[in-house]
């Protein structure tokens, strides 16, 4: 297969951005994991991140989430911003409803119980965390962001250890929230399926810069037709991952007809 051409990388015209990045370099003693970065996400926009493995994608992540730090002339964010990780990351001495309310004032069960039964766990308030499926604890951790009214939600690969079935309830799960409270959402994945099912536009970052970027114009639900198939074709191109064209099935030839068949049919 034809090596994909990358196009350049060009930050789009955002009339409202609520992330932007501008000309962003990141280093970790001599290894330059970042490199002179672009990007905006406009508000209410869902972008994913793809990338190979230590292209910068978490780093990124974790500058917009304000755990590593930055110059505001580099980075802007809106100051309500949350994460949910890959993993849940609950605290297990604490009910369900305390680690979704974590760190807020005052007595917030309330709070909690409504996010929750957004996630569809209003049953499991007072649920230990050590009782949860992978996929309970997953919906709490998202309540755990949701409670907080960000602006920005990021997202590291959340559903990167559930199991086929659980990662697609999750998938609808995740789009209903992002059509009912319209924050900003960065999703950083390895999942290319998973990127053009949920996003409006997915970038590729390689070597720490904007490789392409692939504007997702298909209906929702999305199904894997031959639209999707050829998104998919060119963004794993720009991963390095070639793909052949689907080839029609060649022809069955007859069988031949046992004598005794032939006989009968005579």
């Amino acid at each position: 297969m034809a090596s994909i051409a990358p196009r350049p990388y060009l930050r789009p015209l955002i009339s409202e951005p609520a992330v932007r990045v501008s000309n962003f370099t990141r280093r970790f003693g001599q290894v330059t994991v970042l490199k002179d970065l672009d990007i905006e996400i406009g508000k209410g926009e869902f972008v994913a991140l793809l990338g190979r493995s230590g292209s910068g994608k978490t780093t990124l992540l974790r500058t917009l989430a304000g755990l590593d730090p930055a110059s505001p002339n580099e980075v802007e964010t809106p100051q309500s911003r949350a994460v949910v990780f890959q993993e849940a990351r609950l605290l297990p001495w604490k009910r369900v409803w305390k680690n979704v309310v974590l760190g807020l004032a005052g007595d917030q069960k309330d709070k909690a119980i409504q996010a929750l039964a957004e996630v569809g766990l209003d049953h499991r308030v007072d649920a230990w965390p050590a009782t949860l499926s992978g996929g309970e604890a997953q919906r709490a951790s998202l309540a755990r962001a949701l409670v907080r009214e960000p602006e920005l939600l990021l997202l590291d690969e959340p559903f990167a250890s559930l199991d086929a079935l659980t990662r697609l309830k999750m998938h609808d799960l995740v789009l209903s929230l992002w059509r009912k409270h319209s924050p900003a959402v960065l999703l950083v994945t390895h999942d290319v399926d998973e990127a053009i099912s949920l996003a409006d536009r997915v970038l590729v970052l390689d070597n720490g810069k904007i490789l392409a970027e692939e504007h997702i114009r298909l209906e929702r639900p999305r199904v894997a037709d031959q639209q999707f198939q050829a998104i998919r074709a060119r963004l794993l191109g720009h991963l390095g991952v070639g793909v052949e064209a689907p080839r029609a099935p060649a022809p069955r030839k007859p069988e031949p007809v046992p004598a005794a068949l032939a006989w009968a049919g005579e």
